[in-house]
C-alpha cells in the first residue's frame, strides 16, 4: 500500500498512545486486558479443536460456531498484542503499512462476524419453523458458501477505508490517542479535508448494522409467530431455548458495537479514556463469553469441552 503524506520528519510511522490519560496505569490495564484475551484464546481453540475432532458435530450449527470463533480470534488478536507493546515495553510507534493493515483487518473481521451472527439467526428460524426439512436447506456446504458471502462482503465494503485513508495529509506529529488504528481516531488527526471518510465509515456502520439487524429481526420474528402458534407450553421453552445463546451473544456484541461507535463519533463530552476503555472493551469482552455461553447453553458441545478437559 501506498504510504501516507506525512510530514518530511517522520515519513513512515504514527504513535499509538495507549490511553490518554492513565497512561501511569497501563501496567495494571495489562493485566485485565491480557487476562481476557488468554480466556478468549482458550475457549475460542477450545471449541475449534473439539469440532474438529468430534464427527458427531461436523454440522451446521457447530460449523457456524467455527466461524464464531474464528472472527472472535481476529478481533482480539488485531488488538491485544499491539496494545500490550504499548502497556508493557512503551512500544508506541507503528508502521504506515501496519496501520493501513490494522484498521482493514479489524473492520473487515467486525463485519464478517455481523455477517455469522446473520446465518445464526436463519439457522435457528430454519430449525424451528421448518425443521423436517433443517438437513436439506442447510447443509455444511451451504453454511460454508454463505460464509464465503459475508466475506466477500466485508472484503468490498472495508477495502475502501484504508484506500481512502490514503488520500488525506498528516501534518505534525501524527500522534493516535488510541491502542489500535482505529479508522475515525486515524481520520481525526490529518489536517485535511474529512468528511469523506467521515461519512463513509458512518454510512457503511449504519448500512451493515441496519441490514443485519433487520434481517435477524425478521427471522425472530418469524420464530415468535411459529411458537406462539404452538399450543405446548414446554414446546415453547424447549423452541425459544434453542435461541437463547444467540440472542446473549447478538445483543451483547451489537450493543457494545454501537455504543463504542456513536460514543466516538458524538460523544464529545465524554473523556477520552473512556472512549478507547469502551473501544477496548467491544473487541476483548465478547469474544471471551461467546464460547462460555455456547458451552454452557449447548448440550452437545458442553458434553464433548467436558470429555477433551478430563483427560488433561
Amino acid at each position: 500500500m501506498a504510504a501516507f503524506n506525512l510530514t518530511p520528519s517522520d515519513p513512515s510511522t504514527f504513535i499509538l498512545n495507549g490511553i490518554p490519560g492513565l497512561e501511569a496505569a497501563h501496567i495494571w490495564i495489562s493485566i485485565p486486558f491480557s487476562t481476557i484475551y488468554i480466556i478468549s484464546m482458550l475457549g475460542n481453540f477450545m471449541v475449534l479443536f473439539v469440532v474438529s475432532k468430534e464427527q458427531t458435530l461436523h454440522k451446521p450449527m457447530f460449523l457456524l460456531l467455527c466461524m464464531l470463533a474464528l472472527t472472535d480470534i481476529g478481533l482480539s488478536t488485531c488488538v491485544v498484542p499491539k496494545a500490550l507493546c504499548i502497556f508493557w515495553l512503551n512500544s508506541k510507534s507503528i508502521t504506515v503499512d501496519g496501520c493501513l493493515t490494522q484498521t482493514f483487518f479489524l473492520n473487515a473481521v467486525a463485519v464478517m462476524h455481523s455477517a455469522v451472527l446473520v446465518i445464526m439467526a436463519f439457522d435457528r428460524y430454519i430449525a424451528i419453523c421448518d425443521p423436517l426439512r433443517y438437513t436439506t436447506i442447510l447443509t455444511n456446504a451451504r453454511i460454508t458458501k454463505l460464509g464465503l458471502v459475508g466475506l466477500i462482503r466485508a472484503v468490498l465494503l472495508i477495502l475502501p477505508m484504508p484506500l481512502l485513508l490514503q488520500r488525506l495529509p498528516f501534518c505534525g506529529k501524527s500522534i493516535i490517542p488510541h491502542t489500535y488504528c482505529e479508522h475515525i481516531a486515524v481520520v481525526k488527526i490529518s489536517c485535511g479535508d474529512t468528511r469523506v471518510n467521515r461519512t463513509y465509515s458512518l454510512v457503511i456502520s449504519f448500512v451493515i448494522i441496519g441490514s443485519d439487524l433487520t434481517l435477524i429481526g425478521l427471522s425472530y420474528g418469524l420464530i415468535i409467530r411459529a411458537v406462539l402458534r404452538i399450543s405446548s407450553k414446554r414446546t415453547h421453552q424447549k423452541a425459544l431455548n434453542t435461541c437463547t445463546a444467540h440472542i446473549c451473544v447478538m445483543l451483547m456484541s451489537y450493543t457494545t458495537n454501537l455504543f463504542s461507535a456513536l460514543t466516538h463519533r458524538f460523544g464529545q463530552g465524554i473523556a477520552a479514556h473512556v472512549h478507547i476503555l469502551l473501544a477496548n472493551l467491544y473487541l476483548l469482552v465478547p469474544p471471551m463469553l461467546n464460547p462460555i455461553i455456547y458451552g454452557v447453553k449447548t448440550k452437545e458441545l458442553r458434553e464433548k469441552v467436558g470429555k477433551y478437559t478430563c483427560r488433561m
